[in-house]
């Protein structure tokens, strides 16, 4: 009996290990995507490091693809012949590629850094085909905003760890656009932030927002990855990185002189552990990104096939309108409108303020001008219900709705009545106790007075007839 257990009992063991094993081998060949946000790195003393990703490194490839832009314009590549396979490379190799990388910033090597070539070029390599294709539409935009300023063109690659190149996407902290400005940092650069407008969410006034943002933070820091160091967590969190960094160096190694100022060391690797999470692992995702845009070739990603849109045109308008309206006379997909119009928050413009460019199909802007008139009463009332006047209602009331909050006031009101009421009697009942006290006091002197008169008559009636006797 017992011997038969033992062998029900390994023969259970057996199974288990068989099933998890299998169970991995599954997880690993359909290449299932967790859910987890962060990696853990492991250094040279066995020290486990949980970083971070970027929130954008998170987003679900569906919610990109149901963009208009990628719906519309976008497709899978039927010539593409590569197999769904991530070759494994040296670490020299990636040095190398790394190295031969034709750009002004560094692009350093590390274990960090293959963990984020790993991600991308792994689990996430058809979001990255995804925004290969995507980048046909916004790498012209940034490039050009970036030039003006002249800044370093890699830099581009800046909105695909921000926003996965999603000009809708709103972080967790409220950072909206391409380039993931926050409020204030946004109308700092001129970008209009209010009910009905968000120009953080326009692809080409973010996009120069964005230049003379990193212009100005290259002023304060002078190294590149300082600066995308800072445009993720703020310049103050790394100038207290900075100064963390430094006075625990100066702790480790004092100067020989007893004294403690030394130069500022200003190197991202240096101030690395002193950084928010986030922040730590944000520049090798950038490299990363840089990497994987590079080079997705050699690991078998295969961009989406990119149809250019037709090109499109601005027009200025000065009257308040809705994009239904335009929608409905022109004949134009409202989903398209919405794609080139990001900024609209609630599909108005609010061209009464002051001037507002819609921005339509190019071959539409001459329609749309021959036909302003309509489009502008087109469903007006309907649509935009904002009124300008209004008219006071002078009736007088037939009767109150006698809600609890006006009960209690009529209560509280009928109390001071009432309280005045018993208070005028009050009043009048002192005032003709008053009255009748002065009048007791009146008839008692004057019966007092009497009695007198009549006692000294008396009195003198006696003397006269003493006086006759």
């Amino acid at each position: 009996m017992r011997h038969n257990k033992i062998l029900l009992l390994l023969f259970t063991l057996l199974f288990s290990s068989a099933s998890a094993w299998a169970q991995i081998e599954v997880e690993e060949d359909t290449d299932v995507i967790p859910n987890d946000d962060e990696i853990v790195v492991t250094d040279l003393e066995g020290n486990e490091e949980v970083i971070e990703f970027p929130e954008a490194m998170t987003y679900d490839l569906d919610s990109l693809l149901n963009l208009y832009m990628s719906k519309t314009y976008l497709g899978i590549e039927k010539d593409c012949n590569m197999r769904d396979f991530n070759p494994e490379f040296t670490k020299e190799e990636y040095i190398e590629r790394l190295s031969r990388m034709p750009t002004v910033m560094e692009m350093a090597y590390n274990d960090v850094v293959q963990k984020f070539i790993d991600r991308y070029s792994g689990r996430l390599r058809h979001s990255i085909s995804y925004m290969l294709g995507a980048s046909n539409f916004y790498m012209p935009i940034f490039e050009e905003a970036l030039e003006m300023y002249q800044l370093p063109l890699e830099l581009k690659y800046l909105p695909i760890i921000e926003s996965a190149l999603n000009p809708r996407a709103v972080s967790r902290a409220g950072a909206t656009g391409l380039w993931q400005f926050m409020i204030g940092t946004g109308k700092q650069y001129g970008l209009q932030v209010n009910s009905l407008v968000d120009e953080r969410r326009d692809p080409v006034k973010s996009s120069y927002a964005a230049a003379r943002y990193l212009r100005d933070l290259y002023k304060v820091f002078g190294d590149w990855n300082l600066v995308i160091a800072a445009y993720n967590c703020g310049p103050e969190n790394i100038n207290k990185a900075i100064h963390r960094a430094n006075a625990e160096t100066i702790k480790a190694q004092p100067q020989e002189d007893g004294s403690t100022s030394q130069p500022l060391n200003k190197d991202y690797w240096h101030i690395y552990p002193y950084l928010p999470k986030e922040t730590r692992g944000y520049v090798p995702a950038f490299i990363a990104a840089n990497y994987i845009m590079t080079y997705y070739s050699l690991h078998n990603i295969c961009p989406m096939a990119t149809r250019l849109p037709a090109k499109t045109d601005t027009v200025m308008v000065s009257r308040s309108l809705h994009l239904n309206q335009v929608a409905d006379v022109l004949g134009l997909n409202i989903d398209m409108l919405h794609s080139l119009n990001p900024m609209y928050r609630r599909d108005i413009v609010p061209g009464n303020a002051e001037p507002c460019p819609l921005r339509l199909p190019q071959t539409e802007v001459s329609k749309f001008i021959d036909m302003e008139d309509s489009v502008y009463s087109h469903r007006a009332d309907e649509l935009l219900t904002k009124r300008a006047e209004v008219e006071i209602n002078d009736d007088v009331p037939t009767y109150y709705h006698k809600s609890k909050r006006w009960a209690r006031g009529k209560k509280g009101r009928v109390g001071r009545h009432r309280g005045r009421a018993v208070h005028s009697r009050q009043s009048a009942s002192r005032r003709g106790s008053k009255a009748s006290r002065r009048g007791a006091k009146a008839s008692r002197r004057g019966g007092a007075k009497a009695s007198r008169r009549g006692a000294s008559t008396g009195k003198k009636g006696k003397g006269s007839k003493k006086r006759r006797r």
